[in-house]
């Protein structure tokens, strides 16, 4: 059977890097119909900390990353401690200055890798590794090969920087007599500019993406496009469409390059192909709870709302962002706006209020005829209207569809906002 393992480490958030191997050996798990492993490796009990722990298990249920088992490595010390003493016993380790070493003993390592093919190491930096430090605790090398092997893990998924150590793992995995998994070493994820990611340059906590507004299914695709591709050009892909196609073979050689743009994109594809009553929940599941946005209004206004803005949002935080003059009279006119208000048209704007007050179906086909027809009734251009009428509805210089927007803002508020700015020009 195909079982696969995850192995973070709780002395730090779940960061992008990260989330991405694991979505890898899950999706190989899940695709062979085998089983996904999770093994806190929480050794280091000085840096590793629960608000971490919380976070990694957290995000992975996000993400819709479930597993079948999990494991912490600080509950395991004696089974470390035991497999040391076997190999003291068998002369392929020692103990000196109260530590505990491996001898290695080869002449060349070698595995073929299911992403990178045939590696080869014919020599180490050292002839022994400590397996088991002076304070009694078990260092990563040692305790990973007897976790793996006993866990039954067949593929080990992990980021290429685990290159190095996968030799030194194989001769421990051999001289405890255990059989060797396949190994895929994944390849980097590098900022947008080039180079180690960096939190400026999206190394960013899985919960942070999750607190800026993006959606898990948004963020897993994005994952999933960061070395691997579903072929044919397709680039929007479900979770639950990858497990069935995924190898890890098509993995990519070569490093990713991390891109918001493209995240961004990618997000806003999904929530433009959601529901109005699906995107709805969403933006109030992510909403603050002292937000004000969803207080006092109707069910129907709200949606109306979504519906305006669902194809210009990127994140759900941005919903808020663009929508909050939708909720509330108490906004100012943008700095960016001060040209277009330069020139005093409330003749004008007056007019134009008295004759939409007058539209008996409110509806932004007939709001658009009689604007228009006011425009031209007065020798201007529609544009030369739309401008100001934006500012005076919104306080932006730019929006959602000037006419659907006066439909769903509504007769009254409409007339009101007409008439800050006609007092606007006139104080």
């Amino acid at each position: 059977m195909v079982r696969t393992r995850f192995a973070p480490s709780p002395t730090g958030f779940l960061h992008i890097g990260g989330a991405r191997t694991g979505l890898f050996a899950w999706l190989y798990a899940r695709k062979n119909k085998g089983q996904f492993v999770l093994r806190i490796e929480d050794t280091d009990q000085v840096r590793s900390k629960k608000e971490y722990l919380d976070e990694i298990l957290a995000s992975l249920s996000w993400m819709g990353l479930d597993w079948d088992e999990i494991y912490y490595q600080s509950q395991r010390f004696d089974i470390y401690r035991e497999a040391a003493q076997r190999l003291i016993k068998e002369g392929k380790a020692e103990k000196k200055e109260g530590a505990v070493f491996f001898k290695y003993d080869f002449e060349k390592v070698e595995w073929n890798d299911l992403i990178r093919g045939r590696i080869s190491f014919s020599e180490l930096p050292k002839q022994e590794e400590v397996i088991i430090k002076s304070d009694g605790s078990p260092t990563y090398n040692f305790c990973c090969v007897i976790d793996d092997a006993l866990m039954k893990i067949s593929h080990v998924i992990r980021g290429e920087d685990h290159i190095s150590n996968t030799p030194k793992q194989i001769l421990i995995y051999q001289g405890l007599g255990f059989d060797v998994p396949q190994f895929a070493h994944v390849p980097m994820i590098l900022a947008e500019q080039g180079g180690k990611m960096s939190k400026r340059f999206g190394a960013t906590a899985i919960s942070e993406y999750k607190a800026m507004g993006y959606l898990p299914e948004a963020l897993v695709n994005y994952l999933l496009l960061l070395g691997w591709a579903p072929g044919n050009n397709r680039e929007l892909i479900t979770l639950s469409e990858a497990k069935d196609i995924f190898e890890i073979r098509d993995v990519n050689k070569t490093a990713a390059a991390f891109s918001g743009k493209k995240l961004n994109w990618v997000n806003s594809e999904y929530l433009k192909s959601k529901t109005i009553p699906e995107l709805s929940a969403a933006i109030k599941e992510f909403l603050p709870a002292d937000s004000k946005t969803c207080d006092n209004i109707t069910e129907e206004y709200f949606s109306r709302v979504v519906r305006l803005f669902q194809g210009r949002m990127n994140t759900l935080a941005e919903f808020k962002d663009w929508s909050g003059f939708c909720f509330t009279d108490q906004y100012e006119y943008d700095e960016d706006t001060s040209k277009i208000l330069d020139r005093d048209l409330s003749r004008e704007i007056s007019l134009l209020s008295e004759r939409m007050e007058k539209i008996g179906n409110y509806s932004h086909d007939e709001i658009e005829g009689e604007f228009r027809a006011v425009a031209q009734d007065l020798g201007l251009k529609a544009r030369d209207l739309v401008h100001p009428v934006r500012v005076a509805l919104t306080g932006k210089r730019i929006g959602p569809g000037l006419f659907e927007l006066m439909e769903v803002l509504g007769k009254e508020k409409v007339k009101q906002r007409l008439q800050r700015l006609i007092s606007f020009w006139q104080k």
